[in-house]
């Protein structure tokens, strides 16, 4: 019989109603009941509900870059389609029938929640931010080596234009239930702002 990883278990329930409901509202004794874990338990696996929220925050960051590099690294793909289906990826997600919108992005609402008021999520959360950013930055350095976009072409800045719309345009999918946000800033993107390659 398999040994249950008791720690992962709480991380996942915890990420499950975060997403849903934010950090504030989610209380310790939800996340042991649903997790099926005594009440007792939590603080020999987390010093503090703190460390709880750091480390879902963790998991999903782990997870998302995942998922960014399956479509952003992806061998053999010029640089502006691999961003495209990362964009149109996340269209399809957070368009899911069953999410309905509802969730957006897990790093984004707990920066909106708590990044105010808590010091210590503010700057892992910034840090996340970053890591992405310089994702997105690397893809479009390689859209103007192979002459996709403009040569003079500022990726960081591109890139913090494309992450701040894409965490704008998931705000605006929670709120109209819709993915179709997500489009509109992979239309814009594509037909305005990344033009001028030199072929």
């Amino acid at each position: 019989m398999e040994k249950r990883d008791t720690r992962n278990d709480i991380i996942k329930v915890g990420m499950e109603l975060i997403s849903t409901h934010g950090y504030s509202a989610t209380g310790i004794g939800t996340v042991l009941q649903l997790a099926k874990v005594p009440k007792g338990s939590f603080y020999h696996y987390f010093p503090s509900k703190e460390a709880f929220g750091l480390a879902v925050i963790d998991r999903f960051a782990e997870g998302y870059e995942r998922f960014v590099c399956a479509f952003l690294q992806e061998p053999g793909v010029p640089p502006l389609e691999r961003l495209r289906n990362y964009l149109e990826a996340v269209a399809q997600a957070v368009g899911l029938e069953e999410d309905g919108c509802v969730r957006g992005c897990l790093i984004g609402n707990l920066g909106q929640e708590l990044a105010a008021q808590n010091e210590t999520f503010r700057l892992r959360l910034e840090e996340i931010f970053g890591d992405w950013l310089g994702l997105l930055a690397a893809t479009l350095d390689q859209a103007r080596a192979a002459e996709e976009v403009a040569a003079d072409l500022d990726s960081r800045c591109m890139a913090g234009v494309l992450l701040s719309g894409l965490q704008g345009a998931l705000l605006r999918s929670k709120v109209q239930r819709s993915a179709q946000p997500i489009r509109e800033l992979t239309a814009v993107l594509f037909d305005r702002l990344l033009v001028g390659g030199g072929r």
